[in-house]
């Protein structure tokens, strides 16, 4: 049985129990009545969430220097390169930014107001946004690490992978030290979520004794708030940009992207999905493999905007969910955190709990919040999959023509085409 597929068993039997022990019904001696499932069950809830946040740190440095560094030689990716991840962190910001206003408009979360009372957060006060961008950058990248400043902690890992690249074959032993980590940290996280239905079971089950059924509606809100925010960044945002640059019509370019779109619905992984991708960027859209080869796997690492939507919508209704009003700072810092922490996520398993446990931590939203809608990750991780995918190819169509000079279509020859087009007329 998959994981997903536990959660949900887990998510479903935790309102089931908790709903029975809101009954304060008799069997035998023992009274059922909410006091118990807050007393005996949700402790173990706790423990499941002090083992997600024992795997941020190292996961997040691990995953994040091995995927900037796979990147490869930065003078030879040169200007495709530099364009592509301008490409994916741009988008990246707008889906986070996107995800949060979809949130805002729909209100999701509102109405249930859980209590915080024993939870692990304290909602920070975001100070002024110049020094949110100052303060990325850590003074005593251990001290970050340590106090498990996310945005600093970042921010040092992206550095530590680029300059691997830079330095090339005298930085090999580093770079598998962080190759070796990051497929250990994978490891462990892997345990970890063999665990997670038993987790989300009792961290549900406390909230549905208390709460009831209300609890219910709020989850179908989040599913169609995340579908409809997708649709809308599939065909109003990228559509606009496949405008932009290219000659396809959406019809055409969908079309082309069908197959790939499938299979990235229907397995939720980009890299599962890889083989399909290219072959439908090269031989549906017919563009050029030596641009192909370059956007599309480093896109698979780094180009997360379903994940980043996701991050913005979650975190807002997790938000709401326990009645904390974010300010526009907090609500900055979420989108960073949701784009930087998007880089490299795609190989790991469970990466929705991790990547929004550490988006929650940034602002101090409590990590307790991710159990509302672990059950229903997977209907969630298939809208952002589709989007992650198709995100690739708009970012190949992107490439294209800021290289030509003009709107890319197959028809349309490419500059060194024209001039020995000429040469031979001439000749």
């Amino acid at each position: 049985m998959q994981l997903a597929t536990r959660i949900l068993i887990g998510l479903i039997a935790g309102v089931a129990v908790g709903l029975l022990f809101q009954g304060y019904i008799t069997i035998g001696n023992v009274h059922l009545h909410p006091g118990i499932m807050t007393t005996w069950v949700q402790p173990i809830g706790f423990l499941f969430i002090s083992l997600i946040m024992m795997l941020i740190v190292p996961l997040v440095l691990s995953t994040l220097v091995t995927g900037v560094a796979s990147t490869g030689d930065i003078r030879r990716l040169g200007r495709v390169g530099g364009k592509s991840l301008f490409f994916f962190v741009s988008t990246a910001a707008i889906a986070v930014t996107s995800g949060i206003l979809w949130s805002r408009i729909f209100s999701p979360g509102s109405g249930l107001n859980l209590p915080t009372y024993g939870l692990e957060h304290t909602l920070r006060e975001a100070p002024p946004v110049i020094d949110v961008l100052l303060n990325i950058v850590p003074r005593n990248a251990i001290q970050a690490m340590a106090d498990g400043t996310m945005l600093q902690i970042i921010c040092f890992a992206i550095f530590l992978g680029v300059a691997i690249t830079m330095v090339g074959s005298k930085a090999d032993p580093l770079k598998s030290f962080f190759d070796s980590l990051a497929e250990v940290m994978l490891k462990i996280t892997e345990i970890v979520m063999k665990v997670a239905p038993i987790g989300v079971f009792a961290l549900i089950a406390p909230v549905a004794a208390t709460h009831g059924i209300e609890l219910l509606l709020p989850l179908a809100q989040v599913i169609g708030v995340m579908y409809l925010a997708a649709a809308f960044h599939l065909i109003v945002f990228f559509g606009g940009i496949i405008k932009l640059t290219s000659r396809f019509s959406l019809y055409e370019f969908y079309k082309g992207m069908f197959p790939a779109m499938v299979v990235a619905f229907s397995t939720c992984s980009s890299a599962a999905t890889l083989p399909v991708t290219i072959k439908c960027v090269t031989q549906n859209l017919k563009i050029p493999r030596k641009t192909a080869s370059i956007v599309v796997p480093s896109g698979v690492v780094l180009n997360m905007d379903g994940s980043a939507l996701y991050q913005g919508i979650a975190a807002l209704f997790i938000a709401q969910a326990f009645g904390l009003d974010l300010t526009l700072g907090q609500m900055f810092t979420i989108v960073l955190t949701g784009t930087l922490a998007s880089i490299g996520a795609a190989g790991v398993p469970g990466a929705g709990m991790i990547i929004l446990s550490m988006v929650l931590l940034s602002v101090g939203l409590p990590v307790e919040g991710i159990a509302l809608i672990a059950g229903i990750d997977r209907i969630l991780d298939q809208a952002r999959t589709t989007v992650n995918v198709t995100g690739d190819a708009v970012c190949c169509l992107f490439i294209e023509a800021t290289e030509r000079g003009q709107k890319f279509h197959p028809s349309i020859l490419e500059p060194h085409e024209i001039a020995a087009a000429e040469d031979n007329i001439k000749s």
